[in-house]
């Protein structure tokens, strides 16, 4: 165990006063280097496996035209990742989720490039996968750790419950599990209506989000939310100049949200065409 005594009570106190996760600190410290973790599992290597050097999106607002749009892009995260639907917006679970213009992009100034049809449209959303992410920097245990390709995993076996990673993420990218995702409503229903078997549940007390379909790039398939979006969800290599997604995003306008935070997201909103 490579951990000396003052860390070992630095966790061990963070786990006492929290009250929550004390089998998780005991994981957390028997880590080496990278997070290992029961419900994260590392995936040996596939010949089928996509890789890349920084991975990102270019959403195409203009293409979700329909309420069923959205839904299917939310609903195919949501049912391969066991997100767990408590029937309620207080314990509400989300790893992909739509909201206002308003609210997605607070800061930006009036631009008349953004159109009026535009700012009138739900935005889809989930983890930015930023390059320079604050929530990496708060978690005492290294639950939350960015891959060398640009993905921010959040390993929720080593999660103690703190919560800093959330008050550190500045677009409520992350979920609390309130409640046992494992459980059942007052009518008998599982919160997990249809569980995927090759996809890990959480627990109570621990803190989820996207995790970039992590486990289908290893066996080469896309994301699940861009597979599900007809074309309106481009992923993609940000440092390879001749992938689709730096093409979409070199011959159009987009936006990225809070920039001016310096966390550099990778994901980037198309808002019109370049003549």
């Amino acid at each position: 165990m490579s951990i000396n005594r003052r860390q070992f009570l630095r966790l061990a106190g963070v786990s006492t006063v929290l009250g929550v996760g004390g089998a998780s600190v005991l994981s957390a410290l028997t880590g080496k280097g990278e997070a290992v973790s029961q419900t994260t599992p590392h995936f040996t290597t596939d010949p089928r496996a996509i890789t890349g050097k920084r991975w990102g999106f270019a959403i195409d607002v203009r293409k979700l035209k329909t309420d069923e749009d959205y839904q299917k892009c939310i609903s195919a995260c949501h049912d391969i990742h066991n997100v767990p639907d408590f029937g309620n917006p207080k314990d509400a679970v989300k790893w992909i989720w739509k909201d206002t213009y308003e609210h997605t992009f607070p800061t930006v100034t009036e631009d008349e490039i953004m159109n009026k049809e535009l700012k009138e449209k739900p935005f889809i959303l989930f983890c930015n996968h930023c390059a320079q992410p604050a929530c990496v920097r708060v978690c005492p245990t290294k639950a939350t750790y960015k891959r060398k390709d640009g993905i921010v995993m959040q390993d929720m076996h080593r999660c103690i419950g703190c919560r800093f990673c959330m008050a550190a993420c500045p677009f409520g990218a992350r979920s609390f599990n309130y409640r046992d995702p494992r459980g059942k409503d007052a009518n008998g229903r599982p919160f997990i209506r249809k569980e995927n078997k090759e996809f890990p549940t959480r627990m109570i007390g621990v803190v989820e989000k996207c995790t970039l379909c992590y486990e289908r790039l290893a066996v080469g398939l896309l994301p699940a939310c861009a597979e599900a979006s007809n074309g309106a969800i481009v992923f993609g290599d940000l440092e390879d100049p001749n992938s689709e997604v730096r093409k979409v995003i070199d011959a159009n306008y987009t936006i990225r949200r809070k920039p001016e935070l310096g966390t550099q997201p990778s994901l980037y909103y198309v808002i019109g065409g370049r003549e």
